[in-house]
């Protein structure tokens, strides 16, 4: 089951970090986007060709010391079909290093549009009897708010292709409370999103005790964490806000059993962009090191959660 594989990965690394694969323009060195400029223009294509390049040299930095990585599609779609493209071509070459992919695409629908997601980015499309798979993710995020109708097409194809998902159950942003924190029958909403989390899990539990329905809790809500845990003993968090959202090592233990596991804790720009932050800047000098921070930065980042976990 693609649980299990995500958890060996984290016992062999020893890390319960992914990456978070969120590029932005202006952390790309000059010497990569200058090269797609000169030749393509300051066009669309010359954009993707500078994320997919940065990536690349990111991904061969740390696949050796990382479990995953989780590119989140919205900063490829911004650039349309050649940021896609970009996007495409870096879940290939994350797995191509042995690396699981978590696709942050937060998907919701019903009834045969959820198939249609489900398909594209889980399963397989049916092509003229010919069946195809597109983006290929291990696992993806996906937003409950539509009920059981939005995430039972996914389930299919958890079951199917050895796939796993995160439901959105408390998010790390400081306005999730808005609509998460709302009491519903006494008890906060978060906890009844947790309730059903727990119910679709309980048919795709793995070999180590935890489902490949897994669960997105924020770094930056301790208590609420250490409550949803409580709820959903088998389900593996993914969780967002460690670093530059506030989110600390100690407020992150809650979320893991008593033998570490439970949990994979995510940085992007901390780790991505590190090259821009003083602390590494001058250890890391000259812009072709900007890989090499980021590999320091996983590092450190390990560190301070092993001390906490």
């Amino acid at each position: 089951m693609m649980i299990d594989k995500l958890i060996d990965k984290i016992k062999q690394t020893g890390n319960p970090t992914v990456v978070g694969l969120d590029p932005r323009l202006e952390y790309i060195p000059d010497f990569i986007s200058k090269k797609y400029c000169d030749k393509y223009g300051a066009t669309l294509k010359a954009a993707s060709k500078s994320l997919y390049a940065f990536n690349k040299k990111i991904i061969d930095e740390i696949y050796d010391i990382v479990p995953a990585v989780k590119p989140q599609i919205a900063m490829y779609e911004r650039f349309g079909l050649y940021g896609l493209k970009a996007y495409v071509k870096t879940i290939k070459y994350a797995k191509q290093k042995g690396l699981i992919v978590i696709g942050d695409v937060k998907r919701s629908d019903i009834a045969s549009t959820a198939e249609a997601y489900s398909d594209g980015h889980l399963g397989e499309a049916d092509v003229f009897a010919n069946k195809i798979k597109s983006f290929d993710h291990d696992f993806i995020t996906l937003n409950p708010y539509l009920g059981s109708d939005g995430i039972n097409p996914f389930l299919k194809d958890c079951k199917k292709f050895e796939k796993g998902i995160f439901v959105l159950a408390k998010t790390s942003n400081p306005n999730s409370g808005e609509i998460q924190d709302l009491i519903t029958d006494g008890v906060p909403l978060y906890e009844k999103v947790g309730e059903l989390i727990s119910k679709w899990s309980e048919e795709l539990i793995g070999e180590n005790g935890f489902s490949e329905v897994g669960a997105v809790v924020g770094a930056t809500h301790p208590d609420q964490a250490k409550r949803l845990r409580e709820i959903m003993p088998h389900t593996f968090f993914l969780v967002p806000g460690y670093g530059a959202q506030g989110g600390k090592a100690e407020d992150l233990a809650v979320c893991f059993n008593k033998d570490g596991i439970g949990a994979i804790v995510n940085s992007s720009r901390g780790i991505i962009a590190a090259h821009m932050n003083d602390k590494y800047k001058e250890s890391f000098n000259g812009e072709e090191n900007f890989a090499k921070a980021a590999r320091q930065a996983v590092i450190d980042m390990k560190n301070d959660l092993r001390r906490c976990i």
